[in-house]
């Protein structure tokens, strides 16, 4: 009803539409933030870029990175010394964005890393206050 009525004000459907994506961002990145927990692939800041869904044209346009590259990083990336440098975070699944970890949520997934027999296949459950585009991590774990 809101939207009819802006579509029908002296701004008309641009306004209406410009107003309805202002209302859908506000509901998915300016919800509160506080401790929440996301499942999702961890990588690290360095490689974090190449798991953005991205459009390539050369040589026939097509899409690269996204979910299925985050999949395919492995244990012995994790564990190089300029990806262990430049700190961890998680590709999680239900917002497609990386959320980098603070201190101590980087000692965690070092020491999970460090644990683990795992070669690929890093998916874990992150929980933790959303800060930005980071998070405070309470809580790491591998998922089966």
């Amino acid at each position: 009803m809101l939207i009819r009525r802006l579509s029908e004000g002296p701004l008309g459907p641009s306004f209406a539409a410009l107003a309805l994506l202002g209302y859908s961002a506000l509901a998915v990145w300016g919800a509160p933030e506080g401790s929440r927990t996301f499942q999702g692939v961890l990588i690290d800041k360095e490689c974090s870029p190449k798991a953005e869904t991205r459009m390539v044209a050369d040589p026939s346009p097509h899409l690269e990175g996204g979910m299925l590259w985050a999949y395919t990083h492995t244990r012995k990336c994790l564990l190089m010394p300029a990806c262990q440098r430049s700190g961890y975070g998680v590709f999680a699944y239900d917002i497609t964005k990386f959320l980098a970890f603070d201190a101590a949520g980087n000692q965690k997934a070092l020491a999970l890393i460090g644990s683990t027999q795992k070669q690929d296949d890093m998916r874990v459950e992150v929980t933790g206050e959303v800060q930005g585009d980071k998070i405070k991590v309470t809580s790491l774990k591998l998922l089966p």
